[in-house]
């Protein structure tokens, strides 16, 4: 029997993330590390809730996966032991600020986006991309967001793709150097350049020192768009969700760039969650892409067949697709250079 049920699911998504952002604000899962177990009765001494709101709160977050009962009490799940405790090596407290502090309000107009074709988080008249601001927390959340979320897809990257028989790699808007870092740490062959605006880089150097892999990433600033030519001595580039930022005429500007970048037998690896070729899913790209008009002023996500007509285009050849599971990436197109 069909039902509205499924619409009922889509209307109240809202509920799950702020539910769960109000939790990471309060750095509730930070305060329960190593097993410890908090009451209802307790939480107005430790959080500062009255029983009603403590009482709700921990039940939904039971409920999402993130708490479990532990007698009269709540305490951390082992996803919210591994990702949500500050401090933690993948902590993924950042990813939820960041959405609940950028994205979350802009989203509630995005039906202006729709007929306007503009973002809603930053003022193009103003300011040259989302990824320039003067405001550093603001810069350190987002890097912090995507921390997290590039290692575990560039784990699952360097389980589905053998680098072995590479020398170096660039890492192109490279960000805080997650991709490089595990990879390298995969790869022990393997050296990288992470290339991304100066002001980046400082950030990737502090993640490469503590990940103790100094000697074999190092950091180049540029502006990728703005550079007529990518650095050169990589025998592998990488552009790691990166060309969903952009229109098709700028990320075939860029494949190009790669391909004059590459020496022969190059690899250029396209990581993103990609669309199927009829347009009609999988979700997280779908919806990615809408998170796109929200904040870029020419990104979509795309499929890869489109990656692939254009790095074809471009010159590379034995052109294929891998797939993978990871959050932030369903997979690669992979192009060689003869």
């Amino acid at each position: 029997m069909l039902t509205p049920t499924p619409l009922m699911d889509l209307v109240t998504g809202f509920w799950s993330f702020k539910t769960f952002a109000a939790a990471v604000e309060l750095d509730l899962f930070s305060r329960l590390a190593g097993g410890r177990t908090l009451t209802v009765a307790d939480a107005k001494a430790e959080l500062g809730l009255p029983e009603r709101p403590a009482d709700l709160l921990f039940t939904a977050c039971a409920a999402l996966g993130l708490l479990e009962r532990a007698g009269d009490g709540y305490r951390n799940t082992a996803l919210a032991e591994e990702f949500l405790v500050r401090g933690r090596p993948y902590y993924f407290g950042g990813q939820v600020a960041y959405c609940d502090q950028r994205t979350y309000l802009p989203w509630h107009r995005v039906g202006e986006a729709l007929r306007t074709d503009r973002p809603l988080t930053w003022d193009p008249a103003t300011q040259e991309s989302m990824f320039t601001t003067a405001d550093p927390q603001l810069l350190a959340t987002f890097w912090e967001a995507m921390y997290s979320t590039s290692s575990f897809t560039a784990q699952a990257l360097g389980e589905a793709v053998d680098l072995s028989s590479y020398r170096r790699l660039l890492d192109v808007g490279g960000g805080s150097g997650a991709y490089p870092i595990s990879l390298c740490g995969r790869f022990d062959q393997l050296a990288a350049t992470v290339l991304d605006l100066a002001h980046v880089c400082e950030i990737a150097d502090g993640k490469i020192a503590a990940a103790g892999l100094s000697d074999r990433i190092t950091t180049v600033a540029g502006d990728f768009l703005a550079d007529p030519a990518l650095p050169g001595g990589h025998d592998v580039v990488l552009f790691s969700m990166i060309l969903h930022d952009w229109d098709a005429v700028r990320n075939q500007e860029l494949l190009a760039k790669a391909y004059a970048a590459l020496p022969p037998g190059g690899l250029v690896i396209i990581s993103e969650l990609l669309l199927n070729a009829e347009r009609t899913g999988p979700a997280p790209a779908a919806l990615m892409g809408m998170n796109m008009l929200v904040e870029t002023t020419g990104g979509r996500n795309y499929s890869d067949a489109e990656y692939s007509s254009w790095l074809a285009a471009a010159g590379f050849t034995g052109i294929r697709t891998v797939r993978f599971d990871a959050p932030g990436a369903n997979g690669v197109v992979l192009g060689t250079k003869n």
